[in-house]
């Protein structure tokens, strides 16, 4: 890390207050002791690289994912991924999450979620520069309910620029059906995506199934495919989406998919989809919310992947190694929820 600090006021000693990590195959799991006085979750990782871990036919990565096998990673300096919580807890209540086991929804203050970024960087001070800074807002939380993570991804964008780091920020929101402020984050996320960051920035949907009962019966305070439909619609009608696509997540279990619907709903000028398994948290597969064999064969997405080709979309088929789930640093995971 260069010697430029995080342009907040914070003190060494007050980020590292309540610090604790802990060593995964990939990195580390980190919890802190946020301004609110309760327990924040945040992760700092390797990657594999997408020759290992993913098939995208658009990028030319063609070969079938038959199991990834945690092996050798990227260096910090080619890839680093830090994942951060917007929320202590979560009010959602997916079911196939475990986060909302740690509490409510509570919104992380704009300090909260600068010094889990101080905190993942201090981890690794030889690191003097990355190519590539993935910073998700995606560990604990809805993020749209948090207006402050729009002003906290300005202030990392600043910094990162200031020292020459790729900086690439991505938020994964569930659409909540009840969030007024729904509308305002996303056309401001893509204002900054489209004029900040000239496209390099993430915005990821989650969808799951195209079937309206499984999605309520598994995702019950998320909006139906036909509102997500109309609201994304509305705000790429006056803002774009330059460089990256938005991103439908389908994490996949036993629901179907019906790409013919989907693109009735979804431009794939705009709209990209990427496909992963259900990762294996207590909550999922409490609920039997499993995608059969999606860690050790192709089968389970060959069928959804070419049926969405079909209809035009990009597809992105990405595949976590079985050390990667275990270790509890997938999506939905909090070692938070078993303490």
């Amino acid at each position: 890390m260069s010697d430029t600090k995080l342009p907040v006021c914070i003190g060494e000693g007050v980020a590292r207050a309540g610090f604790t990590s802990y060593t995964t195959p990939t990195g580390h799991i980190c919890t802190m002791r946020g301004t609110r006085g309760m327990p924040l979750e945040f992760l700092s990782l390797g990657d594999y690289g997408q020759q290992q871990n993913i098939k995208a036919d658009f990028l030319g990565l063609s070969r079938e994912l038959n199991g990834v096998l945690h092996g050798e990673l990227l260096s910090l300096e080619k890839k680093w991924v830090i994942t951060i919580s917007s929320q202590y807890g979560c009010s959602m209540g997916c079911k196939f999450c475990d986060v909302p086991k740690v509490g409510h929804g509570i919104n992380a203050t704009t300090i909260d979620m600068l010094v889990q970024v101080y905190n993942a960087l201090s981890l690794h001070p030889e690191v003097k520069r990355a190519e590539r800074i993935n910073v998700h807002f995606a560990r604990m939380g809805e993020p749209t309910f948090n207006l402050d993570v729009l002003g906290a991804a300005r202030v990392l964008h600043e910094y990162f620029m200031s020292c020459h780091w790729g900086y690439h920020p991505v938020v994964s929101t569930m659409m909540p059906k009840q969030n007024a402020l729904l509308d305002m984050f996303l056309s401001r996320w893509l204002v900054f995506k489209n004029q900040t960051l000239d496209g390099r920035a993430g915005l990821q949907v989650s969808i799951n199934t195209t079937d309206a009962g499984a999605r309520e019966r598994t995702m019950p305070m998320s909006m139906s495919l036909e509102d997500i439909s109309h609201m994304l619609t509305q705000i790429i009608a006056i803002q774009g989406v330059y460089g990256r696509k938005i991103a439908l997540n389908f994490a996949l279990t036993d629901a179907p998919i019906d790409a013919v619907r989907l693109r009735k709903l979804f431009n794939p000028k705009n709209f990209m989809c990427k496909i992963t398994p259900m990762h294996n948290t207590t909550t999922a597969v409490a609920n039997g919310l499993i995608t059969h064999g999606g860690y050790d064969s192709y089968y389970p997405y060959q069928k959804v992947e070419q049926d969405l080709k079909e209809q035009g979309f990009d597809v992105l088929v990405f595949v976590p190694s079985k050390e990667e789930d275990e270790s509890m640093i997938t999506c939905g995971n909090a070692i938070l929820s078993q303490i």
